[in-house]
């Protein structure tokens, strides 16, 4: 019982934090097809080791902004 208690709080803080995720993104007013349609776009550009390098550095940089 204990384990599924935990399961289920770390997937709670991982929904959490991708929320937040999309908020620093100034993205959290499109609607949610929009938004959809955005992560399954950048789930079949990141194939490619140059756009998640690309990406790794716009994220790094908006962390520290």
């Amino acid at each position: 019982m204990m384990k599924r208690h935990e399961e289920r709080r770390a997937d709670a803080y991982r929904k959490i934090q991708l929320g937040g995720l999309v908020i620093k993104a100034g993205l959290s007013d499109l609607p949610s097809n929009v938004l959809l349609g955005l992560l399954i776009e950048a789930r079949e550009r990141i194939r490619d080791p140059d756009v998640v390098e690309q990406m790794a550095r716009l994220g790094d940089k908006e962390f520290k902004a």
